[in-house]
């Protein structure tokens, strides 16, 4: 028997896998009970201390395991879960192939495979501590906090305020280089529309700060415990591999929407935003009130909505002059509203062609149509009155948010098909006067009236849609803020989701497709047809 076999600590384990101590002092764990037949004493007579013997040996045995370590094979972006019983409950893995098996007391899948594989350290993936198994004593050893970090990294006030001031660029453990912020995520099956909104509000300063800095995990629900913890991976600049997994998150978003929103088959980015930024901030203890949030202090705006029945509107003398608002009428109801979301209605697609060919066969972006970003927010001055469910309806701008997020509806269903609008939309990315769409009919103006924003994330989506997508029906939140103007009940089938994201400390533009990460020039955001802007107003 070695001498690291001769401990003082006994443990065992329950029948459920989780562990337990037979001996009241934990600091017998780390001791080894030196054989008789070692002299205590040196050749020149004098004596030495066997308590100090017995802590070299001791750091000699766990040096002997700790030297098999493989970082490797280490991969903590899956779900924690034993590969043997498939149980959640004290989840250990192995750090030396990576794989994870539960409990470490006697007869447990992690105890049987450190004897059979021969394989002795292992990582509690929720308390972090380290463990040589089947000897069974904790190991402190700062040459593995790279580990515990990895698995769950964490942030400082000062790290935080310094994302946006200055690029960390980092290497793997292959060497390749990376840009902390600017990284990958894994494609599991066809979650690309899942994968964009995770990067574009990992690059939204208030909502990324808060994920960072969030504290008492043990409290939070399990979405937000998985969404904060990839955005710390997506930001953390010592990666064992130069990208990261969503993994987890895909899972607890099908299980936390009843299977609305799966991996295995195509969604839309739009639908799926707005399902996120409302759960999230209901389980960060957000309400009905303003600012009561962080999603609702950076996404939240106010509207002011005037609907009239179509039958009561001013007559027309002809079809196709605009609908108008009988003010007069009594029928006419005002109302104001928060909003997270403005949604803009692109014009028709064209029916022919020029030169008479299918306009969806045809790559000249000559022939297709265009459109100014500022044509389609004069939805929102308060005159344009457009038809919705039977009213007529116009929206006036009262309060611009922090951030404000556009949706420019592309899909609409037509029979058992989705078609896409592939309408060019042409805006600047810098300086956009969203200030002008706000009311100047009275004396003093709003403060923010001269607010212009800056274009931060672009989401467009590549390709055709040609299926009808199969996600089950819509489910109300409970916010009926982004929901009665700006979801859409359309969804893009098979396309594929980038994401432009601008990064404020390089003042660069990077595009993201999965695992796909490269810096583009400012100009080849406008080649792939926009579906989602987030824009930042200046000086916040």
């Amino acid at each position: 028997m070695t001498l690291a076999r001769k401990r003082h600590a006994v443990y065992g384990n329950d029948d459920t896998g989780n562990d337990y101590e037979d001996t009241p002092s934990p600091a017998k764990a780390r001791r080894v009970d030196i054989p008789a037949t070692i002299d205590n004493s040196d050749p020149s007579g004098s004596d030495y201390d066997s308590d100090n013997d017995s802590e070299i040996i001791s750091t000699r045995i766990e040096g002997i395991y700790l030297d098999t370590v493989n970082r490797a094979n280490l991969d903590f972006d899956f779900e924690h879960i034993c590969s043997v019983s498939l149980s959640t409950n004290n989840v250990y893995a192995c750090l030396v192939c990576g794989k994870y098996y539960q409990g470490r007391g006697k007869q447990t899948h992690a105890y049987l495979h450190s004897i059979n594989d021969d394989h002795h350290v292992f990582v509690n993936l929720q308390t972090l501590k380290i463990y040589v198994l089947p000897d069974n004593y904790e190991v402190e050893e700062r040459s593995l906090n790279d580990i515990k970090a990895t698995i769950r990294p964490t942030f400082t006030s000062a790290q935080v305020e310094r994302l946006d001031l200055a690029c960390e660029h980092a290497q793997d453990l292959s060497g390749k280089p990376y840009l902390a912020g600017f990284v990958g995520l894994n494609r599991v099956k066809r979650n690309d529309y899942m994968n964009v909104v995770f990067q574009a509000l990992a690059h939204v300063p208030p909502i990324r700060d808060t994920l960072l800095l969030l504290s008492d995990m043990d409290k939070q629900t399990p979405l937000v415990q998985r969404l904060c913890g990839l955005v710390r991976k997506i930001w953390h600049p010592k990666l064992f591999k130069a990208h990261a997994s969503p993994h987890e998150l895909v899972q607890e978003v099908g299980v936390r929407s009843k299977r609305r929103f799966r991996f295995d088959i195509p969604g839309d980015a739009f639908d799926f935003l707005t399902w996120l930024l409302n759960t999230l901030h209901i389980d960060l203890g957000g309400t009905r009130k303003r600012n009561s949030s962080v999603v609702y202090r950076t996404f939240q705006g106010e509207l002011q909505i005037t609907a009239q029945p179509l039958v009561d509107t001013k007559s027309r003398p002809n079809e196709n002059d605009p609908i108008e608002i009988d003010s007069h009428n009594d029928s006419v109801k005002v109302s104001k509203t928060p909003f997270l979301t403005l949604s803009l209605d692109l014009p028709p697609k064209p029916l022919f062609t020029d030169d008479g060919g299918d306009d969806d066969d045809n790559d000249d972006r000559s022939t297709i149509p265009q459109v100014a970003l500022v044509t389609l927010l004069q939805r929102y001055n308060g005159s344009t009155v457009a038809e919705w469910k039977g009213e007529a309806r116009s929206y006036k701008l009262l309060t611009l948010p922090r951030y404000i997020i556009c949706h420019i509806r592309r899909f609409s269903k037509s029979g058992l098909s989705i078609e896409k609008n592939p309408t060019v939309v042409n805006y600047p990315i810098r300086n956009v006067p969203f200030g002008d769409l706000l009311p100047k009919d009275t004396t003093v103006l709003p403060k923010d009236s001269s607010a212009t924003y800056d274009l931060i994330s672009n989401i467009c989506h590549d390709g055709r849609p040609e299926q009808l997508p199969q996600n089950p029906n819509h489910h109300n939140d409970g916010l009926a803020q982004s929901a009665v103007y700006a979801a859409d009940d359309s969804s893009s089938a098979d396309g594929r989701y980038l994401v432009y994201t601008h990064n404020l400390a390089d003042d660069k533009w990077y595009m993201m497709r999965d695992l796909q990460v490269e810096p583009i020039m400012p100009q080849m955001i406008f080649l792939s047809d926009s579906y989602i802007q987030i824009w930042r107003r200046n000086g916040c």
